[in-house]
């Protein structure tokens, strides 16, 4: 069953993403719902159905509960007409999570885009938290425009930060006279900047076209895949593995995902 919570604030990230920041009702479901970074959740407009997102929060921060989504269909469309105050459910966490723990003492790469940015940004944040224990932290953010960036408020703080390398790019045609940042895709972006893969991780999350092309340039500059870390959440839609909406052979991305490294998608079927 779901969890009760209510809506406390609402962020319009892009014209058609917009953030939810959440409190549960029950004080008791607030202590105890714990969660990873890269855990996902069944968010519910009541009448309307469910539509699952990633937890967008970090778990170092359990006073609200974040999510992310675009608008795009009727469970989406539903969540969009709610304000602050109203009422939705939360059924979860479900998944597996990026391995925080493994990957200390390394450098870390994060690379997004569009809506991408949203899983990212939970273990960003993450990280941020627990900052002592990471080397290294970059992060590379793309979007079509300068208006579908999201988390422009976390970009600027990340920009601040001293310890932290931060690149924004927008696809050519997409920059204002204003902008300050790269104009390029993602890929090229990366060759450009040439991130060194010496005891790295990448994060990596993003539309398929931009994984599709990103990974040959990570190879290049000497990324193993199995150092490379996605998640593919996208694709479920019970959270139990019984929908069998999300499977792709024999593995189900609710059970055995979201979370996966480069090296275990390409053992994936070809309807991947």
């Amino acid at each position: 069953m779901p969890h009760l919570a209510e809506i406390r604030e609402i962020i319009d990230e892009s014209p058609d993403t917009r953030t939810f920041r959440l409190m549960f009702k029950d004080a008791g479901t607030a202590e105890s719902f714990d969660f990873k970074a890269g855990q996902f959740a069944e968010y519910s407009a009541f009448g309307d159905g469910e539509s699952t997102f990633c937890i967008a929060s970090s778990p170092t921060r359990k006073d609200l509960i974040e999510c992310s989504f675009k608008v795009y269909g009727k469970v989406t469309q539903s969540l969009q007409r709610l304000n602050v105050g109203d009422t939705i459910g939360i059924r979860g966490p479900y998944g597996n999570w990026f391995p925080l723990d493994e990957l200390k003492g390394k450098n870390l790469l994060f690379i997004a885009g569009g809506i991408g940015l949203a899983p990212v940004r939970c273990v960003i944040e993450n990280v941020l938290d627990k900052r002592e224990d990471y080397k290294n932290v970059s992060i590379v953010y793309g979007a079509r425009s300068v208006s579908d960036l999201i988390y422009k408020q976390e970009i600027r703080e990340w920009k601040s930060r001293t310890d932290v390398s931060v690149i924004v790019t927008v696809d050519p045609g997409g920059e204002t006279p204003g902008w300050d940042g790269e104009v390029g895709f993602v890929p090229a972006v990366i060759e450009k900047s040439a991130p060194t893969s010496e005891n790295t991780a990448v994060i990596l999350c993003g539309p398929p076209v931009m994984i599709k092309f990103t990974m040959p340039v990570l190879t290049n500059l000497g990324f193993k895949d199995e150092d490379v870390y996605t998640t593919l959440e996208n694709r479920m839609k019970c959270g139990l593995g019984k929908c069998g909406r999300c499977n792709i052979g024999n593995v189900y991305v609710c059970k055995d995902g979201p979370v996966f490294t480069y090296a275990q998608i390409k053992k994936l079927p070809q309807e991947f």
